[in-house]
């Protein structure tokens, strides 16, 4: 099969299409035949190998070349074999998964206790812009934030691949939703269901003179303590991203924060889909799916790319200007 190689850390261009041996499925794993991925921060910072700190801490990028040769988080496509003890699965299934990796290759192997039915009224590109950043959303919002109906809800990079998810599943259970974002955005925020969009280049959203039960921060762009005018003394500040750099952030800023938290009257949370269990984020596939299918949350694409132009994808993904999502058709 064909896939987009990473032997050493690096641009784009070091990304290389490489003939590689197709998987084969073990016991409790499943060969998925990849229609579709996207690309997101996730993937180019495996790619770049940053911040540098991430090489050394446990589960990391890889000290001295990367650990994932074949990125990918995000995986849409039909199941092509099954192994040993996989029944809920059969060959020409339409599914969705979050892989970590594997899905810049023509297959990939997945464990079936991860993979989910792909959302029935949405095409293979639109699947695969929701496993990864959807879920981070919905652990945002749903269980680091838990947002109860009724409450407002803050959403710092509204028009991001999280931002954009964050908005609509906020709405979807009852909140009050105020987006952040630049102007181009503010009418793409606004149309996803925001209650009210607030423009960053032109006000500050720590002096709005509101306060919020939850914050949903997807660029951490302020300092922890302006927090302290923008949320209740019981709110929720949930950290989900932020400025990336060479050496520790967006790590270094994210527990800055987390630490700073400490001092302050309201709670400070980190999200981590990265860390959730295979069943985790299965199921949380499906609580999406239901959503979806009801017409609550759909995915916000920016741009396709096909397969042979994932370099350039990422290229353009890593300026941060996109709203919503970037995806690449992997087959027909």
């Amino acid at each position: 099969m064909k896939a987009f190689v990473l032997r050493t850390y690096g641009p784009p261009a070091a990304l290389k299409l490489m003939d590689v041996d197709r998987p084969e499925p073990g016991p409790g794993e499943v060969l998925v035949r990849v229609r579709a991925t996207s690309v997101q921060p996730y993937d180019w910072h495996g790619m770049r190998g940053e911040p540098y700190v991430a090489r050394v801490m446990p589960g990391g990028l890889g000290l001295r070349k990367p650990s994932i040769p074949i990125l990918g988080a995000d995986v849409a496509g039909e199941v092509e074999a099954v192994g040993k003890n996989v029944t809920e699965f059969a060959p020409g299934d339409e599914v969705f998964a979050m892989s970590k990796q594997g899905g810049f290759g023509e297959y990939v192997r997945v464990e079936a206790a991860e993979l989910a039915p792909k959302p029935r009224n949405l095409s293979f590109e639109e699947a695969a812009a929701v496993p990864l950043a959807a879920g981070t959303a919905l652990l945002a919002v749903r269980d680091d934030g838990r947002l109860q109906p009724g409450q407002r809800v803050l959403v710092n990079g509204a028009s991001g691949g999280v931002g954009t998810f964050a908005v609509q599943l906020a709405k979807a259970f009852g909140a009050h939703v105020t987006g952040v974002c630049s102007h181009r955005n503010v009418d793409l925020v606004r149309s996803l269901g925001a209650d009210e969009v607030v423009d960053y280049t032109k006000e500050d959203f720590t002096r709005l003179g509101r306060r919020f039960d939850l914050v949903v921060d997807n660029a951490c762009s302020r300092r922890a303590s302006a927090y302290r005018r923008v949320l209740k003394p019981k709110g929720i500040h949930v950290l989900v991203g932020g400025p990336a750099g060479r050496w520790f952030q967006p790590a270094g800023r994210m527990f800055a924060t987390l630490a700073a938290g400490m001092f302050l009257p309201h709670k400070v949370v980190l999200t981590d889909v990265v860390g959730c269990t295979a069943e985790q984020n299965r199921r949380n596939l499906l609580t999406l799916t239901g959503l979806i299918e009801d017409g609550q949350v759909s995915p916000v694409i920016d741009r396709k790319y096909p397969f042979e132009e994932i370099p350039a994808a990422i290229r353009y993904q890593e300026e941060g200007r996109a709203p919503g999502k970037v995806v690449i058709t992997v087959s027909a």
